[in-house]
């Protein structure tokens, strides 16, 4: 089992940046895979970023590549987002998923854990 708790959310001007963290308690951290996504309002939550287990891989969607960095300290069971030059298409609900084992696949349903999320406002 594993909880997931994420925080560094808010209120950002377009091109701004801001640090998302996940924290994650529980067994085994070091054999998940984690990833984040996102839900904005009126659509399917979406695949941003994954970074794997073994090998810590980096995948990311296209829309988000060379703006965003995901980032793992397994020595505090930690998850980043550090999301830089964001625009107003980035606004939405931003969600931390563990995936034991996982190859950092960017499907919702591969995912056995999630957080509660943590809000994104990017504003003109």
């Amino acid at each position: 089992q594993v909880q997931l708790v994420e925080s560094g959310g808010g209120l950002v001007q377009a091109g701004g940046a801001l640090r998302l963290s996940c924290a994650a308690s529980g067994r085994d951290f070091n054999l998940y895979s984690m990833a984040w996504f996102r839900q904005a309002p009126g659509k399917e939550r979406e695949f941003v970023a994954a970074i794997t287990w073994r090998e810590s891989r980096e995948y990311y969607t296209d829309s988000v590549k060379g703006r965003f960095t995901i980032s793992r300290d397994s020595a505090k069971n930690m998850v980043y987002l550090q999301m830089n030059s964001l625009t107003l298409g980035d606004t939405a609900v931003y969600y931390c998923a563990a995936d034991r084992w996982g190859l950092g696949n960017d499907r919702v349903s591969e995912y056995e854990y999630w957080g509660q999320g943590t809000q994104v406002t990017v504003s003109s």
